[in-house]
């Protein structure tokens, strides 16, 4: 065998050189193609041997076609470039030098699976050809040779082949392990290679830091075993077998402090949780007792269990206060994490902190959830967008090797590891063996820095062991024998640490002190992290105090001056010279220069715009997220001109909402990714952490909040019952039968209101552009902040019936009911024999066809506000028409949709005796709505007809 054909073989064999990092390769290539001397010596004797490789067919996929790289040597020969001429002694240690940089490469990307991550000791290692020195013809008599690691290896510039074995092994295959080389950042590269291999991944800890450790064990398992005597088989999701987390958290938050972090937002499940909330964030254990006691005060209409209840502290830090921030987490163990987010967000924006310097997002998840919830891909899909960074979240992966309550590993994930899914945004990942605490604190610490100097995701991956079942109640033995007779032996991981001190000279009954200490400020219920900041408060703190005890029948001032309006129509309208806008742009806005003007009636986009721009002039700020929300989907909103002389979003576009006053609120309108769950998820955490912004999360058709849907049932319908948490998140859902089929008719109004109840939401579906202007300004410049879910339409956009005058703009407010309006009508009231009550376009078919009908004893009332239901209101109108014996309910959606089931007891309640009330709409369907154009038309033009026929079918009677 040649010389070049075995380098040739030992390349061709290196998996790792391939996928992710044959970038980095190709640019070599290059790089010494165009001069040798551009690359290190290792890399150039490389490629000086290469050239002598024939081209292979590339019918395997370990081949690698040399062809071009050979003839660009051969044009390089010709043209005079270096004459290679190898000595055979000096072309095989040539060879050597090649296969070390090969063997370094090999550990950088899959040492990590060597690693002694399993304190079970249960996990075997797997083959690894390419961590074996004789897999690149490396043999005994070859250790002590010595080899130039100056540009290769962080430590020493030469080191005998056995001492850098012994480095690489120690740096990626001891208790921590690291995959970061499918990075294509270099920089990154270098600077975890760095990290890593100049201390062989060991820490150096003095002995205080080392008791500090300790300490937070002990508090760790402590706190466990306090709960498992006292309040014997309740739940509690104990943390047992990952006492090392708290260490890494305590580690996590006193050098965030000192590193100038102001405050961090945690987002995580059940296990681990009650840990967290005493040893972490300081939560007295007396409160938490009274939780487990059932004595604690109940102050909110429903409440939660205590292992998803959210809790929030300042702590003192070497770099100054640090307010921490538990949210609240329902059952669903990933769903919380874009809501974090989005506070953290909102945070950042309240700063003026775009980097992510002062706030810190904290994701713990389990090892299953983490890859087998899709909130996540998601979630992590967002972390680099213009709209939705944080700058980098710290993940912590409480990973349990049992994947809930899986008994075997191949029904777990299809992934080697749980944390795989973070390589789609390159992000890296520190597994690390649980039973080595100081091994987890310095994994904890270097992802801090790698987050704060590149303002990125990074995952710390603690392997360790649930001692328990998933909950105290159950018994996994039942499904996994084997591995809970190894926990069952275990001594756990604070007394294997407390020994290694002892062995250490650092104090034989250190151990057992703090575990005495700790029991008796358990039983005192005291703090037991110190010290826990009682009287700070931040200047960024949010006052939420002005909308506590307010009432939705609070209408609020929503109406502006004429001249107000006709000062911020105009900002809108003018585009400057120096942007060019699209011809049907350009008429957009001519038209609504026109409307702000006063010359003709103002539509659907101009009165939700001018809505927006009062708010931002007032000192509002808006955030608008969803797809295509710059444009809008139907193209109404166009509240972002795009230059049609140029392409580039940062000197492409023109925002005039962005341009109505000199010291206006910020507006922003974010086009978003393709998620609806992971993104609704964030703007109720934005929304809940800030109460002064309005944040709206508009769906490009409504039927698509099916994909958010656990963010509506467990945030959006029941958060401020359950924790108390207020939130004036806005949803704008397209909503309306217009042939579009099955999918893009129903917002699924129905959901909404079976979800309504306790005031928790408003529920609008306004007809006409001055609603939509009046509902908008209503959701701010009133104390009350509820979730607002507006089914906002796509035919009205843009008929002119929906049109509103500029007076309604700037008198009156919000109708929750809109009376009749045919004025003729209305003076006959004594006539009218039947109320048409409806909600939505299906109104302006109603007037069509009682204007075919000339059905002048008819009255039709729009209930524009569905729920909370306006009582008062809808008697008053209903009292108008004494005479009126029928009372019927007409809706677009069928029967078992819409709003019918849930409104007809409404009507009711306020009907006058004698009155009937009788249904007239599509049938009762599985489906949404029909996908046939014909079928639709008939069913529409049944259902409008039906509203002024007899009553047939089931009829109420007061």
């Amino acid at each position: 065998m040649s010389d070049t054909t075995s380098v040739y073989q030992a390349y061709q064999g290196n998996t790792y050189l391939f996928g992710g990092n044959a970038p980095y390769v190709e640019e070599m290539y290059e790089n010494y193609l165009a001069n040798p001397g551009s690359v290190p010596d290792t890399w150039r004797e490389y490629f000086d041997a290469l050239q002598h490789v024939p081209a292979v067919d590339g019918t395997n996929a370990r081949d690698v076609p040399h062809l071009p790289v050979i003839n660009a040597f051969a044009e390089r020969a010709k043209q005079g470039g270096t004459k290679v001429v190898v000595a055979s002694a000096d072309a095989e240690m040539g060879r050597k030098r090649t296969a070390v940089q090969q063997l370094i490469a090999a550990y950088r990307n899959v040492g990590q699976r060597w690693a002694d991550l399993d304190p079970l000791k249960r996990t075997e290692r797997p083959a690894i050809p390419e961590l074996e020195p004789s897999f690149y013809g490396f043999s005994d008599a070859d250790q002590e040779t010595v080899f130039d690691t100056s540009n290769t290896f962080f430590g020493k510039d030469k080191m005998p082949l056995r001492e850098l074995l012994n480095a690489l092994h120690e740096t990626y295959c001891g208790t921590l392990g690291a995959e970061y080389m499918y990075t294509t950042n270099q920089a990154q590269k270098r600077w975890w290679q760095q990290k890593l291999e100049s201390i062989r991944s060991k820490p150096q800890f003095n002995g205080d830091r080392k008791r500090q450790i300790l300490d937070r064990l002990t508090a760790a398992e402590g706190l466990e075993r306090f709960l498992h005597t006292k309040y014997v088989g309740q739940k509690r999701f104990s943390l047992e077998g990952g006492e090392s987390f708290i260490a890494a958290m305590d580690e996590l938050i006193q050098s965030a402090g000192a590193k100038g972090v102001q405050e961090i937002v945690i987002g995580m499940a059940h296990r681990g949780r009650l840990n967290v909330l005493v040893n972490s964030l300081g939560k007295m254990p007396k409160d938490l007792f009274a939780e487990f006691d059932h004595t604690a005060p109940e102050e909110l209409p429903a409440g939660d269990v205590k292992y998803h209840q959210g809790f929030s502290s300042d702590v003192s830090t070497a770099g100054g206060p640090v307010h921490l921030s538990l949210a609240f987490n329902p059952s669903h163990l990933e769903i919380v994490n874009p809501v974090v987010e989005g506070s953290v967000r909102a945070r950042m924006d309240r700063r003026g902190d775009p980097k992510g310097s002062q706030v810190l997002p904290v994701l713990v998840h389990g090892d299953s959830a983490f890859g087998g919830q899709g909130v996540n891909q998601e979630t992590l899909a967002l972390a680099q967008t213009r709209g939705y960074t944080t700058g980098g979240t710290v993940h912590i992966i409480i990973n349990n090797q049992i994947g809930f309550t899986t008994s075997d590993p191949r029904d777990m994930r299809s992934t080697v590891y749980c944390t795989d899914i973070v390589k789609m945004v390159e992000a890296p990942v520190l597994h690390v063996n649980g039973d080595d605490p100081e091994a987890v604190v310095l994994a904890t610490q270097l992802a801090l820095e790698f987050r704060m100097e590149f303002r990125q995701d990074v995952v710390v991956d603690i392997t360790c062991f649930r001692k328990l079942g998933h909950n105290e109640q159950d018994t996994p033995a039942l499904t996994q024998p084997l591995m809970y007779k190894k926990i069952a032996q275990h001594p756990g991981t604070r007394k294997l640490y407390a020994d290694k001190l002892a062995a250490q000279g650092l104090g034989a009954t250190l151990g057992d002190d703090m575990v005495k200490a700790y029991r008796a400020a358990m039983d005192a219920g005291k703090h037991t992290v110190d010290p826990v900041l009682t009287n700070f408060k931040s200047k960024y703190a949010v006052d939420w105090s002005p909308f506590v005890g307010k009432k939705w029948t609070d209408a609020g001032d929503t109406a502006i001056p004429l001249t107000e309006w006709k000062r911020l129509s105009e900002k809108l309208t003018t585009i400057p010279d120096s942007v060019t806008p699209h011809q049907l742009v350009k008429k957009v806005y001519d038209d609504r220069a026109a409307m702000g003007r006063g010359e003709v009636n103002v539509d659907w986009g101009m009165g939700e715009t001018m809505a927006f721009a009062s708010l931002v002039a007032s000192g509002y700020p808006v955030r608008l997220s969803g797809e295509d929300s710059g444009r809008g989907t139907f193209t109404h909103r166009h509240a972002v001109i795009h230059d049609q002389n140029r392409e580039k979003w940062d000197t492409g576009t023109y925002v005039p909402l962005q341009n109505v006053a000199e010291n206006q609120a910020p507006f922003v309108v974010i086009d978003s990714i393709l998620s609806e769950e992971a993104v609704l998820g964030f703007e109720y955490g934005y929304a809940g952490s800030d109460p002064n912004t309005l944040v709206i999360w508009e769906a490009q058709f409504g039927d698509f909040a099916n994909g958010a849907q656990v963010v509506i049932d467990q945030f959006i319908a029941s958060g401020e019952v359950k924790w108390g948490r207020a939130n004036g998140l806005t949803l704008m859902l397209p909503h309306g039968y217009e042939g579009q089929g099955p999918e893009h008719s129903s917002a699924r109004l129905e959901r909404f209101m079976q979800l309504a109840a306790d005031a928790n939401m408003q529920i609008v579906q306004p007809t006409t552009a001055s609603q939509i202007f009046h509902v908008l300004r209503r959701q701010m410049v009133r104390d009350l902040r509820k979730p607002l879910v507006i089914m906002t339409p796509k035919s009205l956009l843009r008929n002119k019936d929906a049109t509103s005058p500029l007076s309604e703009f700037t008198k009156g407010g919000f109708q929750t009911v809109i009376p009749e309006q045919d004025e003729a009508i209305d003076k006959k009231a004594d006539k009218v024999k039947r109320v048409i009550a409806c909600s939505g376009k299906v109104y302006y078919d109603l007037v069509k066809k009682r204007t075919e009908n000339e059905a002048t004893d008819v009255a039709i009332i729009r209930v524009e506000q569905l729920y909370p239901f306006p009582h008062k209101a809808f008697a008053a109108v209903l009292k108008k028409y004494p005479n009126a014996t029928d009372i019927v309910w007409c809706q677009d959606e069928p029967q078992n949709q819409g709003a019918w089931f849930f409104i007809q007891h409404n009507i009711h309640e306020n009907m006058l005796d004698g009155q009937k009330l009788g249904y007239s709409g599509r049938a009762a369907s599985a489906s949404p709505a029909v996908g046939y154009s014909h079928l639709h038309q008939e069913q529409q033009k049944a259902l409008v007809e039906g509203a002024f026929a007899k009553l047939k079918g089931f009829v109420l009677t007061k």
